[in-house]
């Protein structure tokens, strides 16, 4: 009865996502690096979701956070994160009319994660990004209230636990979520695979085959992550994600970025919103714990 009373609110909030027209992206008059100011111009920046009843904070372990880095815990049972993908499992790219997303054929067992803060295996579903109308903003989470322009999520399921993703959604340890952060940089060879077919999903709901793609290309070098139980940071909101976040961002260029830019929240037809900020606003710790896999021997953002 609990399930069917969750599933009832939770489609209510992914047809708000997913049905409604959305407005025009707010920006701030100019723009500012300093954490500070980029996070006040980041919650100006606000995309329509998150002023409904969908930005209201529900549960006791809700996702994105800011992660402080002298409070995050150094556990050394914390494992490496054992990661094996199938390139030819890449079905296709497409435009959610929130985001770009990249789905993966998840019937094989053997392609996923293992290892690190997980005691299961856990197939990937799909990745997606998160940017921001401008460089200063972008990313969900942040360090020690350093925002990224934007970033990477890879998302698996607990394949021994459940039968199928649509189940591990709503189930406790479900899901497994990989956070990569974007900077800026040199350019990203295997991103620019998926930027050249951008243009062919430029508006709400088209699709567009990406051919064999390696999802671990977009991973950093130094596998250093923080790790905390979350949820998802799209309706429906559930917590039943275990994140990983890695420490050390990946660098993409300038044009690369600005190809994300180019899509729209409206579908052909509509009038044209640009697809930005398409981030959900931080949400409280609580008395959850971050733990680290790495000994910090100073602080701040490591990018």
């Amino acid at each position: 009865m609990l399930r069917t009373s969750k599933s009832s609110s939770f489609s209510v909030l992914v047809k708000q996502m997913w049905g409604t027209r959305h407005s025009h992206p707010l920006r701030p008059e100019r723009s500012c690096s300093q954490p500070p100011c980029a996070q006040r111009n980041r919650n100006n920046a606000l995309h329509s979701l998150w002023k409904g009843p969908a930005s209201t904070p529900w549960g006791t372990r809700q996702s994105p956070i800011n992660i402080r880095w002298r409070d995050s815990v150094y556990d050394p049972r914390l494992k490496p994160l054992w990661v094996s993908y199938d390139a030819s499992a890449c079905l296709y790219v497409w435009n959610t009319g929130y985001l770009c997303q990249v789905e993966f054929d998840d019937s094989s067992h053997g392609a996923g994660i293992s290892g690190g803060p997980l005691e299961n295996h856990y197939r990937l579903k799909q990745f997606h990004f998160h940017w921001g109308a401008e460089n200063e903003w972008g990313s969900e989470h942040t360090v020690d209230a350093h925002v990224y322009p934007a970033e990477l999520h890879l998302v698996h399921w607990n394949s021994v636990k459940y039968r199928s993703y649509r189940e591990a959604v709503l189930g406790d340890s479900g899901l497994a979520v990989i956070g990569v952060f974007l900077k800026l940089g040199t350019h990203h060879e295997g991103l620019q695979k998926l930027v050249e077919v951008l243009p062919e999903i430029r508006h709400k709901h088209a699709r567009a085959a990406v051919g064999p793609f390696e999802p671990s290309c977009l991973l950093p070098t130094c596998r250093d992550y923080w790790t905390y139980p979350g949820s998802l940071t799209t309706p429906p909101l559930t917590e039943s994600v275990t994140w990983i976040i890695q420490r050390k961002p990946i660098e993409v260029a300038q044009s690369q970025l600005a190809a994300f830019r180019t899509l729209l929240f409206s579908a052909l037809g509509e009038e044209e919103k640009t697809m930005v900020n398409n981030f959900r606003p931080l949400q409280p710790l609580m008395n959850r714990k971050v733990r680290s896999s790495f000994q910090a021997t100073e602080e701040g953002t490591g990018s």
